[in-house]
């Protein structure tokens, strides 16, 4: 069992080792410049050099996200702590000018050289009257021009400088203290003694500051509470001392606690947290190394959870759950606002909600599910809103197209790209069994080329054309009631299990128009190419007659209906929307807009017998043809120029 003189001493030498520990953690972040030293200048140095590991005084932190600049140096190889003579070199402070000698030393001179030179190579450089400074000293009396003397005593006040220097950095200001009284004690040495006075009193005003802010450190108080907490008192220190690598390590130490609470948050899925913490690690110190990694991290992290939340809300979606891949692609956006693909996505998103994922201008159709065949080309029309009706200034208006109003179409739907030809209705008569108005009631009203207007002819059936001759399938069907063109729709809803029916007339007029607001959809007036079947100046009749009232200049090549989509369509991509043959709507006329619905929805009496006919056709004057037009006819009326096409909802 060792006596108490043994434990006195050891714990003495603990002590001791401690606050040289201490002291050599806060030397390195002091004066760091002054401690490294390179090989080549230990080789250069007539002083033996002493090899000295600097050791850590903050410790790591669990799960750090970064490594400090102390546990990077400490990762690599040992630090050499420069020697006094090192030291010395760097000070780069102005020497003595040395005396003009006028004669050679005496001997005795000579001596109390050689005893000095010996004195400063054995340590005893100053403090008694066998030290290297008392002896050049005394060589300077005997002889005031001796250049060796002189030199001498400059270089024991270098020598001294950097061993004050060396204890202030390592925290011994006992040490620093005496020799800095032996540097006042040489003479012309004012100018050094001042500023290693100065950081004298730095090192004894700032070091409890760094002491206590490393504790509240190892204690939790990074930046928090106010008033109390480590950064702050960092800042201090800085303040003092602007160079002083403590405090700016100390910084960094805090900014690296920030840091972790972001990866924390981060860890919890809370990306604006995550974001906070790294905002205020930006202005405790911006763009650190150590901020840069995290922020790339956390953006990796989120880019990933969004990605995969990305993911989610497309599967979502192709399984039919909008909603669900609706609520996935706001937790992904809101996680990563910039995120790649969510434009697109929600475009998807849109496109389900408003075309059950069709997307604008696209053409489909749909296959009967009960038997061989499919429905008509239909082509999707893009929501939006437009200005129903004619415009104050518009010549030729009626009545019927006012007032003008705004009408929303806030759901999508899908018109046949053109009117529905003779083959597609006998598809239906001979699937359905269906007998239309034309075969059990008689009749239809074709055109007479001998008189040049439209006569009832008893004989004339959906089959036929508008002169009453047997029509081929790709001509559009006319001759057939409202009646028989309602019975079309919902016998294609049952073979499709979709639901289609007939425009009303806003989808129509909306749908004619195309986005444009002038009179006609490619313009003002006469088109000047080949845009729709219309009467034109330069059409001319089996017999040769002409209109006598048409767009001037303007020639087709047809008289009577040409095969659906022979010219060009209109800007929505639909074909024969404001020629060939006119269109039966789902509306009851009403001889004014006045009350008229701005949902886009039809307007309809029940047991009314008049129904709007929309849209321009062969034989119709440029009045007739107007976007705005509209007209009334009689349900069971059966026109050669009187056809019709379909919608379906999404």
């Amino acid at each position: 069992m060792p006596s108490k003189e043994t434990v006195r001493r050891q714990r003495a030498l603990g002590g001791a080792l401690g606050v040289l520990v201490l002291g050599f953690g806060l030397t390195y972040h002091f004066f760091p410049q002054i401690f490294h030293v390179s090989p080549e200048e230990i080789a250069n140095s007539s002083a033996p050099s002493q090899s000295r590991i600097v050791p850590s005084t903050v410790p790591a932190r669990a799960g750090s996200v970064l490594p400090s600049a102390l546990d990077e140096i400490n990762a690599g190889p040992p630090l050499t702590l420069a020697p006094t003579a090192v030291i010395a070199a760097r000070l780069n402070r102005v020497s003595t000018p040395l005396p003009e000698q006028l004669s050679a030393d005496t001997p005795e001179v000579k001596a109390l050289l050689d005893r000095a030179n010996k004195a400063f190579l054995a340590g005893q450089v100053a403090g008694d009257k066998n030290s290297a400074a008392a002896l050049y000293q005394q060589a300077l009396k005997l002889k005031p021009d001796s250049r060796a003397a002189a030199q001498g005593l400059d270089q024991v006040r270098t020598h001294l400088i950097a061993e004050i220097t060396q204890d202030i950095a390592i925290g011994d200001s006992g040490s620093a203290g005496a020799l800095l009284e032996n540097l006042k004690a040489l003479p012309n040495t004012a100018s050094d003694v001042a500023p290693l006075e100065v950081s004298m009193k730095t090192l004894i005003e700032v070091r409890p500051m760094l002491a206590k802010a490393a504790d509240l450190l190892q204690q939790g108080n990074a930046d928090q509470p106010a008033g109390n907490n480590a950064l702050e008192l960092y800042r201090q220190v800085q303040k003092l001392d602007a160079e002083n690598a403590v405090a700016t390590q100390g910084v960094l130490q805090v900014q690296h606690v920030v840091l972790d609470r972001a990866l924390a948050a981060v860890a919890q899925n809370d990306f604006a947290g995550a974001e906070k913490a790294i905002d205020e690690a930006q202005s405790i110190q911006p763009d650190s190394p150590q901020l840069q990694s995290v922020r790339s991290q956390v953006d990796g992290i989120r880019q990933q959870r969004a990605t995969g939340v990305l993911a989610q809300a497309r599967s979502a979606l192709d399984a039919g759950n909008v909603d669900l891949a609706k609520q996935l692609a706001g937790q992904a956006q809101a996680i990563s606002p910039q995120l790649a693909g969510i434009d697109e996505f929600e475009e998807r998103l849109t496109n389900a909600r408003l075309y059950a994922s069709y997307k604008p201008g696209q053409v489909f159709t749909d296959h009967f599910v009960d038997m061989t065949g499919q429905s008509p080309t239909m082509l999707v029309v893009p929501t939006g809103n437009f200005m129903m009706g004619a415009p104050d200034d518009e010549a030729g208006r009626t009545d019927a197209q006012t007032p003008q109003h705004q009408v929303t179409i806030s759901k999508g739907f899908a018109l046949s790209q053109a009117d529905i030809t003779v083959g597609q209705f006998r598809e239906f008569v001979r699937a359905s069994g269906y007998k239309p108005d034309s075969v059990t009631n008689g009749g239809a009203s074709v055109y007479d080329e001998r008189t040049g207007v439209m006569r009832d002819d008893s004989s004339a059936t959906w089959e036929d054309d508008y002169v009453g001759h047997p029509a081929a399938d790709h001509l559009p069907v006319v001759n057939i009631s409202w009646s028989d063109a309602n019975a079309y729709v919902q016998w294609l809803s049952q073979r499709t299990g979709k639901h289609y029916r007939l425009p009303s007339e806003a989808e129509f007029e909306y749908a004619l128009r195309g986005g444009t607001t002038t009179r006609y959809w490619w313009g003002k007036g006469t088109p000047t190419t080949k845009v729709e079947n219309l009467t034109g100046s330069l059409d001319r009749s089996p017999s040769g007659r002409r209109w006598s009232h048409a767009f001037q200049g303007y020639g087709d090549g047809y008289w009577g209906p040409a095969p659906v989509m022979s010219f060009a369509p209109n800007p929505f991509g639909l074909y024969d929307i404001d020629g060939n043959v006119s269109e039966w709507m789902a509306d009851c006329w009403h001889d004014s807009y006045i009350r008229a619905p701005v949902d886009g929805s039809a307007w309809v009496n029940p047991g009314c017998s008049t129904r709007v006919v929309r849209g321009g056709s062969w034989g119709s004057s440029p009045e007739q043809v107007n976007s705005a037009y509209r007209q009334g006819a009689d349900a069971s009326v059966r026109s050669g120029r009187v056809g019709f096409r379909i919608l379906r909802e999404l």
